[in-house]
């Protein structure tokens, strides 16, 4: 049985409007996320993948940032428009982020047992005793023996701050946890537990949750389904298994190109050549045709559409559309 759709984006567009120029950081994004699943957004940096889930939690900082057009429905509701109150209520309780670096999520003049009791008071009907208990359990399933609820966030270490933002994020089971890149500060060891428990608590509480990452290794983990992202755009998504095994777009295939590959004897990996374009003036057609060795003349005109190339397998280039003079 299909599972209901939790959170639907449709042709959002973002854009920062500073004295440089507009920077164009999203642009016609489309996607959805179902309830359970875990969606991995991937892209290298500048891609747009953070600004998409800040869009979401409605904390796009204003000015520069400003929605310019597109609906973020959640639940049925578009949380675009929705007033400041409104809003408090749904972050932290349904909707949860879990930020790239934790040293700057946590306060450092506030135990972390204050800091997840904190949120626990905000959203639900229950005195000082009881958040401060309910934080302690939620320390015990990140980990952190509850007795450490005193102490302050530099008492930590990079890993286990991490799981204290997770405690916090995860506090009042929302439905939909953002992780932005949640495992870069961290050594490799501390990362794969990080992950491990992200999935476990994913799984205990049933949450769905949107993986932010330019780590195709941190897609394989731990995502159902993959959004490549390009210059603020989503130009690939299927499940985990199309990805990995029939890749579509050129970027797709560059990225795995390299990565990489212990069983193959190469002297040299191949890159995408070239850097992402600048987001003030992005090239005209596809964005990414400066940088594609399958690019056709057309590329550079026209901006391909979103082409179903299976079921559940969509790709924004011209190679897919029919009609298209290859």
């Amino acid at each position: 049985m299909k599972n209901k759709m939790l959170l639907e984006i449709k042709d959002l567009a973002i854009h920062y409007i500073t004295v440089d120029g507009t920077v164009k950081a999203v642009q016609d994004m489309n996607l959805e996320i179902a309830e359970g699943e875990t969606l991995g957004l991937v892209g290298e940096t500048g891609a747009g993948k953070t600004t998409t889930a800040l869009g979401i939690m409605q904390l796009v900082p204003n000015p520069p940032g400003k929605i310019i057009s597109g609906e973020i429905i959640f639940e049925g509701e578009n949380l675009i428009g929705k007033s400041p109150n409104e809003l408090r209520k749904i972050r932290g309780k349904q909707i949860s982020m879990i930020f790239q670096d934790p040293m700057t999520s946590l306060n450092p003049v506030m135990t972390v047992g204050d800091q997840i009791a904190e949120v626990i008071k905000l959203h639900e009907d229950v005195n000082n005793a009881e958040a401060t208990e309910k934080a302690k359990k939620m320390l015990l399933k990140v980990g952190i023996p509850a007795e450490r609820s005193k102490d302050y966030p530099h008492q930590f270490s990079g890993g286990m701050r991490q799981r204290v933002v997770i405690a916090i994020a995860l506090a009042c089971n929302p439905k939909l946890l953002i992780a932005d890149e949640p495992t870069t500060a961290l050594d490799v060891t501390i990362q794969a537990q990080v992950l491990e428990l992200m999935k476990s608590l994913k799984t205990e509480f049933n949450t769905s949750m949107i993986m932010i990452t330019h780590d195709l290794g941190i897609v394989a983990e731990v995502c159902d389904k993959v959004a490549i992202m390009y210059a603020g755009n989503v130009i690939e998504y299927t499940d985990k298994v199309n990805l990995f095994t029939t890749p579509k777009h050129p970027y797709t295939i560059g990225l795995f190109n390299s990565i990489p590959d212990i069983e193959s004897d190469v002297e040299r990996l191949n890159p995408i050549k070239g850097l992402m374009p600048d987001p003030t003036d992005l090239p005209t057609g596809c964005s990414f045709h400066p940088r594609c060795d399958k690019a056709m003349p057309i590329c550079s005109t026209r901006v391909p559409l979103n082409t179903e190339v299976q079921p559940g397998h969509f790709v924004k280039c011209l190679l897919f559309e029919e009609g298209v003079v290859k």
